[in-house]
């Protein structure tokens, strides 16, 4: 056995049967990783040796060293390493850049861990994603059929098909014998290994649920499971007629919509169960096993829970497995900010209790990834995202992708245009912060920059928890169960258009990113499936559809009637999520439906009522309307006496409900939930947006005051908590584009430090490490020792404690004698 896992609800390992040679082992544990008993931050760069000249590698490793990070990643594809079945290259015979062993060893020579990614998927922009040319050839009924019997748009696979798993079987035994032996159990530098990569995704974005011959017998069966599956036909019918699900009629196709998501879940479940039965069949036991979540397009998050609707049954059915998130926002900006946020706060509210989260792609660069001056990323952007991050709990950062590198030829002539391994074309990784030719470029400083503070200060950062207010924001996974929707069904159309146009969006970039700008820290809780009640979570922030489940409408009025405070934004639900009638929440809040006006020829407007009505009118482009049977409505048609706007009683329960398009007002979210019982802990005198603030702490109530600045300004502010001043007063000053990691009560090194409104950059017991922006920063210290003069300081005594008021911006040191 491997390392032992003692996660909260764990149901593998124990006592001394985890530990590795030498007593080596990892653990996750209270959201941490830890590595031989101690919490660790892993921060990664993916570096693809295939891609890479022998003799480059070590020049990218260093490079990457140097930037700070502690660990390398790397794809494993199978389509270079068994070009032809059975003829399997892993020690470089035939092109010396596939020495896989060598590389890693050669990681492990510079002290970095390796973070292994077999696929058998690995997409990275290979060629039918990275899965050889003879498996599609030879395994021809793994190859899906879509709606209608459509042949699939993407070179995705069946999962389950027999033989495809037969062939994926025999590739983990041939890159597993290469692995096992150098895994951090057996004395190696190999700290995690991924199954496959993005599973569903393409399917997703193809909007063909793989339906196979051997998927729909297999979908029989797990309906045969099912008490009542509830179709006009027998599971036995559908191997005769496989047109009852590919091309499914109007009467079931909402109902099919359902269950083929809960299906897909399962289905996705048992195949990272196989893949890591394979795994540990082959040796490799005591590492985490991750899964990663793809979602993200267009620089926004709105659709990235699709990922986490699709994958968390896999990555949380068991102990031992990491999930991580692809990250592709480029510029971290007013525009997206808070889609990481949520993204981060979604996936530790499906999570199992004391698994941690992580992002296993974390775009990186200068964003120009199609060689045409395409885009051009500020040095920011990585920098400002890993800050939130690490911040919000991510144990562990891959940033992707850190060097470029070249496609070789491959010895089989294919006509496809170059006989590439990859569809880039000879060069690859245009982007990265080290060129195909190993050049810096110019975001590499930067980001190095960031790097080595959060490694510096990572042995805190690892084992610290995000503080939150008494706020939690709702998570809904089957809202974002709509990657299978038939496309020639009517129901199941309007019943995803619905959900998609009020499950994020306006929820996100009004509730979300004011709740975030008026120093609001909360995290997220799955209504869907976890316990909530007013006790634990006191207000919940709620995007609503006219679509919700029948019991997790029942469940949220349970919440009101005993106390609890929730802010429902998009519409009052109507239906349940297969489109019968249920409007059992919405009667609980006292309103009765009217209509739903949009702006379609008519200029919708709305006004403020009771302590709305200081607010502007304003114009939007969607109303659900109502009437009220008890409850003051605080926002109205224009024209018309329906009501958008509603705050009511419920039990010893509050709800304020929102049921159209509003305006980004700040100022409103946060009378909002102050009157539903959660003013800010957080506050600061900045005249103006664009600050992002949290708060970090760790069982030693150590803790860390995290500060984004979203803008390309300068800005000075004073914090406050609980209206209490922090840091004595002191200002602080954020740079444009800039961000602080500050300590509060917190041993660093020789000293113990009260606070610092500079950043520290590093310690050791000679000397604390000070990154000041501007002069005038301050840190408060306790120590027994001795504090050597400079110039750079001054020097004050107060009490028991020290002051030292910084005269010289940039890094400085401050040295302790005794």
């Amino acid at each position: 056995m491997g390392a032992l896992w003692t996660e909260s609800l764990c149901e593998k390992g124990g006592g001394d049967a985890g530990l590795g040679k030498g007593g080596r082992m990892i653990e996750l544990v209270e959201r941490q990783i830890r590595i031989d008993g101690k919490a660790v931050l892993v921060m990664c760069g993916e570096i693809h040796y295939f891609r890479l000249a022998r003799e480059d590698w070590e020049d990218r490793i260093v490079k990457l060293k140097e930037a700070g990070c502690n660990a390398v990643a790397s794809y494993i594809p199978w389509i270079c390493h068994e070009p032809v079945r059975g003829q399997v290259d892993l020690t470089g015979t035939t092109r010396a850049e596939l020495d896989l062993g060598a590389f890693i060893d050669l990681c492990a020579s510079h002290a970095l861990y390796f973070f292994a990614r077999p696929g058998p998927f690995i997409m990275a922009e290979m060629k039918n994603e990275g899965i050889p040319y003879w498996v599609y050839d030879e395994i021809p009924e793994a190859i899906p059929v879509g709606w209608d019997g459509a042949e699939p748009t993407t070179p995705t696979l069946d999962y389950l098909a027999p033989r495809f798993l037969s062939a994926t079987e025999n590739w983990y035994c041939e890159v597993l014998a290469v692995i096992a032996p150098r895994t951090y159990p057996n004395g190696g530098n190999v700290m995690a290994l991924q199954l496959d990569n993005e599973i569903g995704m393409l399917s997703w974005v193809s909007n063909t649920p793989d339906l196979t011959d051997n998927v729909l017998a297999d979908f029989a069966s797990w309906l045969d499971g099912k008490t009542e599956h509830g179709y006009p036909f027998e599971t036995a019918d559908i191997a005769k007629n496989p047109a009852l699900i590919r091309s499914p009629k109007e009467d079931y196709s909402a109902k099919l919509h359902q269950d083929l998501g809960y299906y897909m879940r399962d289905r996705f479940r048992r195949y990272v169960e196989t893949l890591r039965n394979y795994a540990e069949n082959f040796g490799v036991t005591g590492i985490p096993f991750v899964v990663n979540i793809h979602g993200t397009g267009g620089g926004r998050g709105y659709t990235f829970p699709i990922g986490i609707s699709q994958l968390y049954e896999s990555y949380t059915h068991e102990a031992g497995y990491l999930p991580g998130s692809d990250i592709y926002f480029g510029d971290f900006t007013m525009e997206n900010f808070h889609d990481l946020h949520l993204i981060n706060a979604f996936m530790t509210a499906t999570n199992r209790d004391g698994q941690p989260i992580t992002s296993v792609e974390f775009n990186c660069g200068d964003g120009n990834f199609g060689d045409n001056l395409g885009g051009r990323y500020d040095v920011s952007a990585a920098d400002l995202k890993a800050r939130l991050c690490v911040a919000q709990g991510n144990r562990l950062i891959n940033y992707y992708l850190m060097a470029g590198g070249r496609n070789y030829e491959m010895a089989e002539n294919r006509p496809d245009g170059n006989n590439r391994i990859a569809i880039t074309g000879e060069r690859h990784g245009f982007a990265a912060p080290i060129s195909p030719e190993g050049e810096l470029n110019y975001t590499y400083p930067r980001m190095a920059e960031s790097i080595q503070t959060i490694t510096a200060l990572g042995d805190k950062l690892a084992a610290m928890d995000e503080e939150h207010d008494a706020l939690h924001f709702a998570f809904i996974p089957d809202y974002y169960m709509t990657e299978y929707s038939y496309p020639s069904s009517a129901a199941a159309q309007a019943i995803k258009q619905n959900i998609e146009a009020n499950r994020a969006s306006g929820s996100w970039d009004i509730v979300a990113k004011s709740l975030l700008l008026n120093s609001y820290r909360f995290g997220a809780i799955d209504i869907q499936n976890r316990e909530f009640d007013a006790q634990q979570q006191p207000v919940i922030a709620l995007p609503c559809a006219r679509y919700l489940a029948r019991d997790i409408q029942e469940r949220l009025v349970t919440y009101l009637e005993t106390g609890g405070a929730l802010f429902i934004y998009g519409e009052l639900p109507l239906y349940d999520m297969e489109g019968a009638p249920c409007k059992i929440l919405t009667e609980a809040l006292g309103a009765t439906y009217q209509e739903t006006k949009n702006d379609h020829g008519y200029s919708l407007s709305i006004t403020g009522e009771n302590w709305c009505a200081n607010k502007p009118e304003i114009r939007t482009h969607h109303a659900q309307l109502f009437s009220l049977e008890k409850g003051t409505a605080i926002l109205k048609e224009k024209q018309g006496d329906g009501i958008c706007g509603i705050e009511t009683q419920v039990g010893k329960g509050r709800a304020i409900a929102i049921t159209t398009a509003y305006r980004g007002d700040i100022d409103f979210i946060q009378t909002a939930f102050t009157r539903l019982g959660t003013p800010p802990v957080l506050a600061h005198d900045y005249p103006h947006h664009g600050i992002v603030t949290t708060t970090t702490k760790n069982a030693q109530n150590e803790r860390f005051v995290h500060l984004l600045n979203l803008d390309g300004m300068e800005k000075q502010f004073h914090l406050t908590e609980n209206g209490e001043a922090m840091f004595d007063g002191n200002p602080i000053t954020l740079s444009a584009k800039s961000g602080l990691i500050l300590p509060l009560q917190m041993q660093l090194g020789p000293a113990f430090v009260e606070y610092s409104t500079a950043e520290v950059t590093a310690y050791n017991e000679q000397e604390i490490v000070l990154r000041a922006l501007h002069q005038g920063a301050t840190i408060c210290i306790q120590t027994t020792q001795h504090i050597r003069e400079s110039r750079n300081y001054t020097i004050k005594k107060q009490s028991s404690s020290t002051i030292l008021h910084i005269e010289t911006p940039g890094e400085l040191k401050i040295k302790f004698y005794k």
